[in-house]
């Protein structure tokens, strides 16, 4: 049997982070999730993920310091941040400190999936 592909979620938005758990777990992923940076890496001590989905802007370590981060522990896992930030400066410097991926909030689910499913294949 097959192992189910890991995914975390970090988002200080309860709402948004609920959403995405009750949809990917549906999808058939095993899901964590965080309400920010901070707790993302607690969680991230004890388990390996497959994927981290992030926010950009969160209290205490924001998503792009979380990539910093994630990327100096050595972490493989490909990295899509969501924000509300609509900039091409928030796209570029999420892209160059190593996120995979970049979508701008509000977002349709399916659209989510799809570039869930592309960046996983690329593992």
């Amino acid at each position: 049997m097959k192992e189910k592909v890991k995914i975390l979620i970090v988002d200080d938005e309860p709402i948004i982070r609920d959403a995405l758990s009750f949809k990917l777990t549906r999808e058939g992923y095993e899901v964590a999730a965080a309400e920010d940076g901070e707790k993302a890496i607690e969680i991230m001590e004890n388990t390996e993920f497959d994927m981290i989905i992030s926010d950009v802007m969160m209290p205490y370590i924001n998503g792009f310091e979380l990539i910093k981060i994630l990327k100096e522990k050595g972490s493989e896992a490909p990295i899509l941040m969501l924000t509300s930030l609509n900039s091409d400066k928030a796209l570029i410097k999420a892209k160059t400190l190593g996120a995979d991926d970049f979508m701008t909030k509000p977002f349709k689910p399916s659209e989510l999936s799809l570039r869930i499913k592309k960046l996983l294949k690329g593992k």
